[in-house]
């Protein structure tokens, strides 16, 4: 979709497309994704594609793709039960190099911006670090509670989660993990995010509340602590509305099906958020 012109074109013609493996390259010239157990990369101006990595006989993709800033590697999970594996990928034709491999699920791979690491989940729903070369490998000291989405700062150097405490009359907060100190400290308590965003300079954050008698979309300033409602979303799952800033921290954008249908939603919040020149989440 072309956001200037709100024009659609058709990128791909997979067979067997994993919607939740597109995953665009910080150029924004090529995008990949998976087509049953292959992986491909296409070019957005040509639509050339190539195939770049077929998963083995009797193993399946699943569990998340993503592309590293420089483009140089691709990221994802694969397993053949009771087997999962993080394999990491050289984008410029290279072998494959499994990073790791544990006998429960392996989730949500993320790189480490500007370090040579990797942000994961596993099964139980806990977050771990592990660096490229599967040294290091170590669950992260999260607050008690469940972890919820988690992002990297712009810099790398903390990881910015959702935590769902235990004691569910208690406020989902936002919270920030230090994985070189092992430090985890609050950045604000929500009005029950269940998904969010960050902007450029991760000191604004736009949240999708999960309250069934408030469903809204909220701006939350780091340095007061404070939420402005922007919207209801009234999305049937809270969960999907996921809402991201764009590159600029001009707009947000965000899912719902309050309409009936699945649908993308813009706002602009040019009056309550600097402009920023970092790439965004």
């Amino acid at each position: 979709m072309d956001l200037k012109t709100g024009e659609s074109r058709q990128l791909t013609e997979a067979q067997a497309l994993d919607s939740a493996s597109l995953s665009l390259a910080a150029d924004e010239r090529t995008f990949c994704y998976f087509d049953g157990p292959g992986l491909y990369q296409e070019n957005l101006v040509s639509l050339r594609e190539r195939e770049l990595y077929r998963a083995p006989q009797g193993f399946a993709p699943g569990g998340g793709l993503s592309l590293t800033d420089d483009g140089l590697y691709a990221l994802f999970v694969e397993s053949r039960q009771p087997t999962h594996r993080l394999r990491l990928l050289p984008l410029a034709r290279g072998a494959p190099a499994t990073v790791l491999e544990a006998g429960e699920a392996l989730l949500d791979p993320r790189p480490r911006p500007r370090r040579a690491g990797i942000l994961y989940r596993r099964g139980d729903g806990s977050l771990w670090l592990v660096n490229f070369d599967g040294r290091g490998n170590r669950k992260l000291r999260t607050a008690p509670g469940a972890c919820g989405p988690a992002l990297w700062s712009p810099d790398g150097r903390t990881v910015l989660y959702l935590n769902f405490p235990e004691d569910r009359t208690k406020l989902n907060s936002l919270r920030e993990h230090t994985p070189d100190t092992n430090a985890d400290a609050l950045i604000a308590p929500t009005s029950q995010f269940v998904h969010f965003g960050r902007n450029g300079d991760a000191n604004v954050f736009v949240g999708a509340s999960g309250s069934k008698a408030s469903p809204h979309l909220l701006l939350l300033l780091r340095v007061t602590r404070r939420e402005f409602t922007l919207a209801e979303h009234r999305a049937g799952d809270p969960a999907m509305v996921a809402p991201i800033f764009s590159p600029s921290s001009q707009r947000v954008y965000f899912r719902s099906d309050r309409h009936g249908e699945p649908a993308i939603y813009s706002m602009s919040v040019e009056k309550l958020v600097e402009q920023t020149s970092e790439g965004g989440p």
